[in-house]
């Protein structure tokens, strides 16, 4: 028995690690061929390791096409949206939980049902509003925009989390004297904040790496977010690989980077909100 286990153990690391080398293979060849210059891709593109690192590529895209400004202005979209998606959800949340928790229910699969339609469906209607409210290629715009889909979610995902604190700890801190906004902020929500953490970082993902919105409520260059100006790299006349893949390695290693620091407390806050 023992050795039919050892061997299924084997057997199971053995697809394990061949499953993850089929998954790190994609991202490894981007972060490599992002060091290689253009004619070292043209003339043998399959090589994996480089002959000669160079950092050309990631000059021409930081400097010479100033992706900076498109980082930039996907930081300040994405942040900004992270921010205010979760203090409205937070309050919202906690609010179902903890005073209408009945009706909040149906508020809330009512608000996760705005999933079931694409984006591409409710393009025309957000563009007609937008330009209405004189707030097309604008931040603050498109923020609006990305709060209106984010914010259901986080709602939705924050009230499991609030169901896991016992209603004694407030009744507790209330007796000693704490208000509800006191007892909101210094004792629910450390309490909750890996559910919080978990659901900043899935706002900011999709705020970071949403394409279709920025592209057509964004027209001036200088507004763009990084998702967009990566796109535009594939319509040039020429295609530069090096500066494509420099450009792709800039968009994605920041988002794995820092989800390989928090993922603990990631999962754990997932974990903790399935607890109803």
């Amino acid at each position: 028995m023992k050795k039919g286990r050892r061997f299924g153990d084997i057997v199971s690391n053995v697809y394990l690690i061949l499953l993850a080398i089929v998954a790190v293979f994609p991202l490894l060849w981007l972060l490599v061929s992002a060091f290689k210059s253009s004619s070292e891709m043209l003339n043998n593109p399959t090589k994996i390791w480089p002959i000669q690192w160079t950092l050309e590529n990631f000059k021409t895209v930081l400097f010479t096409l100033k992706f900076t400004v498109n980082i930039r202005n996907s930081l300040i979209i994405a942040g900004s949206t992270t921010v205010v998606a979760i203090i409205i959800s937070s309050l919202a949340a906690y609010g179902v939980v903890r005073f209408f928790p009945k009706l909040g229910n149906v508020m809330t699969k009512i608000l996760v049902t705005t999933y079931m339609f694409p984006s591409i469906m409710l393009v025309i209607p957000y563009a007609m509003v937008m330009a209405k409210l004189n707030l097309t290629n604008t931040r603050i715009g498109l923020m609006l925009v990305y709060l209106s889909f984010s914010v259901p979610y986080a709602v939705w995902m924050l009230v499991g989390f609030f169901k896991t604190v016992p209603i004694g700890i407030e009744e507790a801190a209330r007796i000693d004297g704490a208000n509800k906004l006191q007892v909101f902020v210094r004792i629910v929500l450390p309490l909750v904040s890996p559910g919080i953490v978990a659901t900043a970082i899935y706002v900011f993902i999709n705020a970071w790496n949403e394409y279709l919105y920025s592209m057509i409520l964004m027209s001036s260059s200088d507004k763009t977010t990084i998702s967009v100006a990566v796109k535009t790299l594939e319509g040039a006349d020429i295609l530069n690989w090096g500066s494509l893949m420099a450009a792709c390695a800039i968009v994605v290693v920041p988002s794995i980077i820092f989800f390989c620091f928090i993922q603990n407390k990631m999962a754990g806050g997932l974990s903790d909100g399935a607890v109803k």
